[in-house]
């Protein structure tokens, strides 16, 4: 009985290198799969809290480009170039003279409303996007208003934590 007993212990001695190893081995396996999956939830929630600025970002500024009214002219413009940048910033505000002239002179009012927005393609630093949006626009010619639609290509570029738009066209 002593025998069988001591048989016992030894057998369970040396069970006991080989099952701490292999519990080693599965904590270090588990270990590995949950870090790896907490990078790719981590990476995950970066590029969709990206997606939703560059939309927000862009749904604004074509919001701004679309809404105007000549009696705040100056505010609305404004507005256009806080969410601008390079080129487009560039031209738009040298022609801003001349559009509130126009504005005003016309008596201009449009109340832009986006409908839609789209990324076509997107990077940690810029994005195109493509946005519908409507307006309902007065002016000296038509005093009842018509609607309008536009079909905008926005290129954004991240600057100092903020998407700004780099480019405007007018498509389809």
């Amino acid at each position: 009985m002593a025998a069988r007993r001591t048989d016992g212990v030894r057998r369970r001695l040396r069970a006991l290198p080989r099952s701490s190893a292999a519990l080693v081995a599965a904590t270090v396996l588990t270990t590995a799969a949950a870090v790896w999956l907490s990078v790719q939830v981590y990476e995950q929630r970066q590029t969709e809290q990206r997606r939703q600025d560059i939309l927000a970002a862009a749904r604004q500024s074509a919001l701004n480009f679309t809404s105007l009214d000549y009696r705040h002219y100056d505010r609305d413009s404004g507005a256009v170039l806080k969410g601008a940048t390079g080129d487009f910033k560039e031209q738009f505000a040298a022609q801003t003279e001349e559009l509130t002239r126009l504005v005003r002179q016309n008596k201009s009012v449009s109340e832009g409303q986006v409908l839609e927005a789209g990324i076509v393609r997107a990077d940690e630093r810029s994005a195109r996007v493509l946005v519908v949006a409507d307006s309902e626009v007065t002016n000296v010619a038509v005093p009842k208003g018509e609607a309008r639609t536009y079909r905008l290509q926005l290129d954004l570029v991240l600057e100092k934590g903020r998407w700004l738009t780099s480019d405007v066209e007018f498509v389809g």
